[in-house]
């Protein structure tokens, strides 16, 4: 016996879609979408690259209510404030509780904030008292993008390197990190490592082209993605202490004739936010300004994400903070959604089957491979494809007992 085709048809589209409440209804959980995100104005900007075609699976992680393109929020909570960004997150650091948001699945370009993805991949790799020599390949960065000052040739321990990736967004400290944690194969190993280390945390729709975040085909994420590399970055002490210095000393080069000179970091919120925990900025032409913060407040810790955001009114960490003061404001337990845990999405060969990881049975089922391709989204092929065999099997079996089937030709 058959299936009609469009029976199976619909059935499968049922089981691969995520479920969304309509604008400004509550859904089940208490999440209610509050229409579009804030505008964003004409400006003169170069053509946003295509992104990858969207994995209902990927942009279900965490839950059915953060599958949205619109403004989501806890029902009965104020509604955020608005911010000139394309997609934002608010998130619980903590419980992994996701407080609100607006597209946190939508694909963006992360330009200098994808240093968090370098720091949370290679940080625990790498000795920080060792000292390295920075090559030529190292310095070979986009003209006029921001880096350090290091010298070709100049000797450098590994935590300097660390202060001015997160300082001062050092694009040849990125380089010389990578280089360094990809072992034999160098900076291409340090990319590899990186999007696979994005997989194991969960952050399907990351893909890094260069570890900077400097612009490169295909190179996307998404304010999900960001708050659970934030999440794994604040959780390592180390990372905590370089992100939080204020002001260091970058050693002389007497060999090169090099002086010491003084950096301070860039991250207003640690000067002007208080109980401020660090993050990152990020801008380039193409990806706008990004930005990555942290707070805490009466023992709360809250981490907020923002891609494509414009400065209007407001600079990225004042939107970010913006938005942190709304997150502080929702009361403990209120929630659209969760952060998964690192390697939850990635079922070890023992697990079985037809087992639906934690994190997709939350987002109200599996989904489905990315028809492009794209690596990172091959990891619930398996669970989608047993899914909806599954399913169609389910279906089967009923038909098989009604008495008015009928047999279809092959």
């Amino acid at each position: 016996m058959r299936v009609r085709g469009r029976t199976a048809a619909v059935i499968a589209a049922l089981l691969l879609s995520p479920v969304v409440a309509p604008a400004g209804a509550a859904d089940a959980a208490g999440a209610v979408t509050t229409g579009p995100c804030a505008p964003v104005p004409a400006v003169s900007r170069p053509p946003r690259p295509v992104p990858p075609h969207a994995d209902p699976a990927a942009r279900a992680v965490g839950g059915p209510a953060l599958a949205t393109t619109e403004q989501v929020r806890p029902a009965g909570t104020p509604r955020p404030p608005a911010v000139a960004a394309t997609s934002w997150l608010v998130a619980d650091l903590d419980s992994g509780d996701v407080l609100g948001g607006c597209g946190p699945h939508e694909y963006g370009t992360p330009a200098s904030v994808q240093k968090l993805l370098l720091a949370a991949t290679v940080l625990p790799k790498l000795d920080p008292r060792r000292t390295v020599t920075l090559t030529h390949g190292d310095l070979d960065i986009e003209p006029g993008s921001s880096a350090v000052g290091f010298a070709e040739g100049g000797r450098y321990r590994i935590e300097t390197l660390w202060l001015g990736l997160l300082l001062k967004s050092g694009n040849e400290a990125a380089n010389a990190l990578a280089r360094l944690g990809g072992g034999p194969d160098g900076l291409p190993g340090g990319l590899r490592a990186m999007n696979e280390h994005a997989r194991q945390l969960g952050a399907l729709q990351t893909h890094a082209v260069t570890p900077s975040g400097l612009d490169g085909p295909g190179q996307f994420t998404s304010a999900y993605d960001l708050a659970l590399i934030a999440r794994a970055c604040f959780a390592d002490a180390t990372f905590r202490r370089y992100d939080t210095t204020r002001e260091t000393t970058i050693p002389a080069q007497p060999a090169l004739g090099e002086k010491a000179f003084p950096i301070q970091n860039d991250n207003q919120l640690l000067y002007r936010y208080p109980g401020a925990l660090g993050g990152k900025t990020g801008y380039t032409d193409l990806a706008r300004h990004s930005y990555v913060g942290a707070a805490e407040r009466n023992g709360r810790r809250l981490v907020v994400t923002l891609l494509g955001a414009e400065v209007l009114d407001k600079r990225g960490w004042e939107q970010g903070a913006a938005l942190l003061d709304w997150g502080f404001g929702v009361p403990r337990g209120a929630a659209v959604g969760r952060l998964v845990n690192p390697g939850e999405l990635t079922a070890g060969p023992s697990a079985s089957a037809t087992a639906t990881p934690p994190a997709l049975a939350a987002a109200g089922g599996p989904g489905r491979l990315d028809p492009v391709g794209h690596p990172w989204s091959r990891p619930l092929f398996a669970v989608s494809l047993a899914a909806v065999v599954a399913g169609l099997a389910g279906l089967l079996l009923a038909l098989r007992h009604r008495p008015d089937h009928g047999r279809r030709r092959r």
